[in-house]
C-alpha cells in the first residue's frame, strides 16, 4: 500500500472533527506486544508527552502506542485516550492489578483553524482514534490520508495552504551486500520494510523532486517563487485566513521497521529519519516548528549481528530507508490535502509541480 501498515502489525486510527468550529483530530498508532521504540525532537517549539520514556536508559524498553493530536498543548489530553483503549485490550506494561500502557505523543498547532479556539481534541476523540485502528488486513482503499486525524487542521507554508497525513513505505532489498574492504559480504534477510507516517504542519514548504531523476529537485526556480508567495503572504497577515503569521508548527512523524532494533537503534533510527524530513521540508527544524519523529521497530525480524559489519550493515540499510520513507510520507500528506474553509478562512491545495 505504500504506507506506515507495510510493517506487518501495525495499526492506524484518526478521528476527527471538522464542522461547528472544529478543524482538529487524533491519529493513533498501535503496536504490537514487545515492540520497541525512540524518539529524537529537533524543533524549536515542541509539545510531547511521555517522551522520556523512551529514553534507551529507562526501566521500560517496549512501547505499546503513539498519539499524534491536534490542539496545540491542550491536544496532549487526547495520548491518555489511547492509553485507556490500551488498557481494556490488556495491552501495556504489566503491574500489581493490571498494566500500564506506554503511550508517547507529540501535537501539532492548529488552534482556531475551525473558528472556535477552544474545540480541541481530549481524551474521549483520543480514545475514539484508538478503537478506529486497522491494520494491513483490514485497511480501507481509502481514508488513512489527507485531512484526516491529526492532519484534520494542518497547514504549511507558514499556515498559508493545507496540510495533512501522508505515509509511505520502503522494501529493504534482502541479499548479499558489499562488506568491508577485503571483508566477506554480509547477508540481509528478506522481508525488512521501513513504514511512515507524517503529519505535515510545517512552517516551510515543500521540496517535490522533478522528473529529471530521483533525489535531483526540478523547477527550483518555481520552488523559490512558492516559498516566497508564502512568506509574502504570511508578513502581509495572512491573506487565506485569520491565522497570525507567526502561528506555530510542527511536522510529526512516526517510523517503523519489523527490523529488531533495541530502543538505543530506535532512537538513532529516528535521527537518521530527520534527514528525510529536511529533504521534504524548506525550511525545517525551526524555532516556531516542534518537529518530532518516533522511531518505532516490531521485533520481528533479526538480522545478522555475528560480526560488526554485520550489524552496521543492517542498521545502515534500515536508517536509509527511513530517511527515504519520510520524505515521501510528508510529500503524500501535501499531495493527499484538500481545500478547506471554516470561518477563520480558507486553506487551498499546495500548489504541487
Amino acid at each position: 500500500m505504500g504506507s506506515l501498515l507495510d510493517v506487518p502489525g501495525l495499526r492506524v486510527g484518526h478521528a476527527q472533527r471538522s464542522e461547528d468550529g472544529w478543524l482538529s483530530g487524533v491519529t493513533a498508532v498501535v503496536l504490537p506486544p514487545g515492540s520497541a521504540g525512540g524518539v529524537d525532537v529537533r524543533g524549536g517549539g515542541p509539545g510531547t508527552i511521555e517522551t522520556d520514556a523512551l529514553d534507551p536508559s529507562t526501566l521500560v524498553q517496549t512501547v505499546d502506542g503513539i498519539a499524534l493530536c491536534g490542539g496545540s498543548a491542550y491536544g496532549l489530553a487526547a495520548a491518555g485516550g489511547v492509553q485507556l483503549w490500551l488498557e481494556q485490550q490488556g495491552q501495556g506494561h504489566p503491574v500489581v492489578g493490571g498494566v500500564v500502557p506506554i503511550v508517547a505523543g507529540a501535537v501539532i498547532f492548529d488552534l482556531g483553524r475551525g473558528g472556535d479556539f477552544g474545540a480541541r481534541p481530549d481524551a474521549a476523540m483520543g480514545f475514539e482514534a484508538a478503537a478506529a485502528c486497522v491494520g494491513l488486513e483490514d485497511a480501507p482503499d481509502g481514508g488513512l490520508r489527507g485531512c484526516v486525524g491529526a492532519g484534520t487542521g494542518a497547514a504549511v507554508g507558514r499556515a498559508m495552504y493545507k496540510g495533512g497525513v501522508g505515509m509511505a513505505s520502503v522494501k529493504v532489498p534482502g541479499g548479499a551486500v558489499p562488506g568491508p574492504p577485503g571483508g566477506a559480504p554480509v547477508v540481509l534477510p528478506e522481508g525488512i520494510v521501513v513504514g511512515a507516517l507524517a503529519v505535515v504542519n510545517a512552517a516551510g514548504v515543500p521540496v517535490f523532486p522533478g522528473a529529471a531523476g530521483a533525489g535531483e529537485l526540478g523547477d527550483t526556480e518555481g520552488e523559490a517563487e512558492i516559498a516566497q508567495e508564502a512568506a509574502a503572504a504570511g508578513e502581509g497577515g495572512g491573506a487565506r485566513g485569520s491565522v497570525a503569521p507567526d502561528a506555530l508548527n510542527t511536522t510529526l512523524v512516526v517510523v517503523a521497521t519489523n527490523a529488531s532494533l533495541t530502543p538505543a537503534e530506535c532512537k538513532r533510527l529516528a535521527t537518521a529519519a530527520h534527514a528525510g524530513l529536511a529533504r521534504a521540508l524548506d525550511p525545517s527544524h525551526t524555532l516556531v516548528d516542534g518537529d518530532t519523529v518516533f522511531g518505532l521497530s516490531t521485533r520481528a525480524v533479526e538480522f545478522d549481528r555475528s560480526s560488526e559489519a554485520g550489524r552496521v550493515v543492517g542498521l545502515m540499510s534500515v536508517q536509509v530507508a527511513a530517511a527515504n520513507a519520510v520524505r515521501e510520507a510528508i510529500l503524500d500528506g501535501v499531495r493527499s490535502a484538500t481545500p478547506v474553509t471554516t470561518p477563520a478562512g480558507t486553506w487551498e491545495r499546495f500548489p504541487v509541480p
